[in-house]
């Protein structure tokens, strides 16, 4: 589990393809996989991967095809900037909300504008997915847990407020109109929604 709160961002050094994976091989300049072991979860760029090689100045990761196919990962580049989280110990603060890094989707960023010194941000989410969100809940956009400032469901749209320390800590700093970004619906929201759904389809 993850909370959200992005420690920083790391380099991807090498990216091989495999049959049915990838191999993912990021930078450890920040030394936040210094006491990694193999096995462990990592969330890059929102997505929850496993540690397979660790070298002191690297660490490695495979990703299957499927989390390739419905991520941003099958965008990535040699020298690109990732945001990364290592998993949330229990005995830690949580400074941010419950993430699992299930991408559900990418995102499009539709406007990316300057308001002072902070950011207003408008993503659309794709098909029905709108039904998770709601003002003032949260989404999870490439690892960062972030607040829900507006909904426009008719447009499948959902404005938020990027803060300077956010912008800094992440590489959502040098994101742009028509990027794509990977979200992720809180789980507990998606259980409610559904639940309701069935219950009242059922009473039709």
């Amino acid at each position: 589990m993850y909370t959200g709160i992005v420690q920083g961002k790391e380099s991807v050094l090498l990216l091989n393809k495999n049959n049915g994976f990838s191999t993912l091989i990021v930078s450890n300049n920040k030394h936040f996989f210094d006491d990694i072991n193999i096995g462990a979860s990592v969330a890059i760029d929102g997505t929850c991967l496993t540690a397979t090689q660790f070298s002191g100045d690297s660490v490695s990761f495979d990703i299957s095809d499927f989390t390739t196919d419905t991520t941003t990962l099958k965008f990535l580049s040699i020298g690109d900037e990732v945001n990364v989280e290592r998993s949330h110990q229990m005995n830690r603060e949580n400074g941010g909300h419950s993430l699992y890094g299930h991408v559900e989707g990418i995102a499009e960023v539709v406007e990316f504008i300057p308001t002072g010194e902070t950011y207003r941000l408008v993503i659309r989410i794709p098909q029905d997915n709108i039904k998770y969100f709601f003002l003032k809940g949260f989404i999870g956009l490439h690892g960062c847990s972030l607040t829900i400032n507006g909904i426009d469901e008719e447009n499948n749209t959902i404005a938020l407020n990027l803060i300077p320390e956010t912008l800094r800590m992440t590489n959502l700093s040098k994101i742009k109109a028509g990027d794509f970004l990977n979200y992720e619906i809180d789980q507990t929201t998606r259980t409610i929604v559904d639940t309701l759904s069935r219950t009242l389809s059922k009473t039709k």
